[in-house]
Order: structure tokens, then sequence, then C-alpha cells
């Protein structure tokens, strides 16, 4: 009978919707968050003219304090909208596991122990734009202007794909249960610490996708989208590793012909 949950819980395409049912109020508030940073995204894509919008698109590499904040808040709250989706799954395991216990402090130390990574992730991806504006490689619009640049980030990625590391991360964040059951710890610290640990797992897992960012525009919604749907196919789906291992010739094609066509 455990093995049968187990396999259940691991096969998320068909473990999902029974986790919902049994977690209805954590499942709409995971979606109502990622739903408002999604309208927050819309918004700041639509009105760009917005002195909010416009602090996030500096002119120049001479960002203000402000322009730091601003650009923070925004990759924060597009990783937010990219990556709750796909986790969903994991912390809807992680609250039914944890229920019985009745300690639902537990269960708000994950989710904002694996949001922090992903804010700190954030602060990165700040810093990698600051230096790619500052080296004239994108624009304001976060859109990549060089040739090298585009075709070496798809190049990367999709080699990633292939990677040890990138194979590994996938494999945590797409069996929920087998993460958690050889990651349990006690006590809100130790789900803390096993929040952490999946988002490590997830940015180990995301972090060559997120960085096409850069290629396709931050400010294109539908690239964000793209990207989001690809990263949750990867995780959600049966045999998301196939899937993962196409995108990866997808992207080693087109950086491939991109750099070739640059030297050619």
């Amino acid at each position: 009978m455990a093995q049968k949950g187990h396999d259940s819980a691991d096969k998320p395409s068909q473990g999902t919707v029974a986790l919902i049912g049994r977690q209805p109020a954590w499942s709409i508030g995971i979606l109502a968050l990622a739903l408002s940073a999604w309208a927050l995204l819309a918004w700041m894509a639509v009105d760009m003219g917005h002195p909010l919008a416009q602090l996030t698109m500096p002119a120049s590499s001479r960002w203000t304090a402000s322009n730091v904040l601003a650009i923070w808040l925004m990759w924060a709250v597009m990783m937010a909208a990219m990556m709750l989706p796909s986790a969903m799954p994991m912390v809807l395991t992680f609250v039914n596991m944890s229920r019985p216990s009745g300690d639902m402090a537990r269960a708000h130390s994950f989710v904002a122990a694996y949001l922090t990574v992903w804010f700190v992730f954030s602060a990165a991806a700040a810093a990698a734009q600051w230096a790619l504006q500052f080296l004239g490689w994108v624009d304001p619009m976060i859109l990549s202007t060089s040739s090298l640049l585009t075709g070496a980030l798809l190049l990367i990625a999709g080699i990633y794909q292939f990677s040890r590391l990138k194979r590994m991360c996938l494999s945590r964040c797409a069996t929920p249960l087998g993460f958690l059951l050889g990651e349990w710890r006690p006590g809100v610290h130790g789900a803390f610490v096993m929040g952490t640990r999946h988002g490590l797992f997830c940015v180990g897992c995301c972090w060559a996708l997120m960085a096409l960012l850069f290629v396709g525009g931050v400010m294109n919604l539908a690239w964000v989208a793209a990207l989001s749907i690809a990263v949750a196919l990867e995780k959600l789906l049966p045999r998301g590793d196939r899937l993962a291992a196409a995108l990866g010739v997808v992207l080693i094609v087109l950086g491939g012909i991109k750099l070739v066509a640059l030297w050619g």
C-alpha cells in the first residue's frame, strides 16, 4: 500500500490532481500568488510608461538605488510567477505529509525558504543584467543586442540540458515524495532547510533556461510564458527527462546556427 502511494506521488501528472483535491486552500493560495505575479508582469509589459516600469528599464548602466530595487523586485516577481506552478506538487505533498502533526507553520517555512532561494537568484540575475548592459549586450528592455551573447546562451542552455547536474536536479524536483522522504527534517527550521534544498535543486535544474530570458527579453511575456511552460513540463510530465533532452537538441541547433551565421 505504501509503495502504491509512493508511485502515485512520484508521477506528478497523475498525483497533482489528487493533491489539489486534498489541499484546496493551499492549491488556491499558490495559484493566486502565481497569477498575481503574472498580472503584475503583464501590467508592466503593457504600461511601460509608468514610473515604476520605467525604473526597471534604465537607459544606461548608471543605475540608481531605485533602479536596483525595482529591477530586483521585477526579477523576484518573475521568478515567483514562473516557478510556483511547477513547484505545486512538491509543496502540496509536503503540506499533506505535515498535516497529521497539525503544524502548518512548517509548510509556511518550506514555501518561504523556496521563494527565498529564488529571490537570491533574482539578485544575481539583476547583477547579470547590469553587467550585460554595461557591456552594451542588452538594451533597456533586457533584450540581447549581441548575436554572440544570444548564440552563446542558447548553446550553453542546450548543452546543460544533457549535463549530469541537470539530470540529478531534475530527478529531485520531479519526484516530490522521494525528495521529501530523503530530506525530511523535524521542526520549523528543518522545514526551512528542506525548502532551501528544494529551491537549490530547482535553480540547478533551471538556471540555464532562466538565462534565456536575456535572449527573448524580460518584457516579452510570450517568451517568459514559453520558458515557464518548458520548465513545468520537464518537471511534471512522467518522462520529463526526454522533453529536456529534446529541448536541449533544439537549443544547441539554434545556438549553433546563430554562431555560425556570426562567424560565417
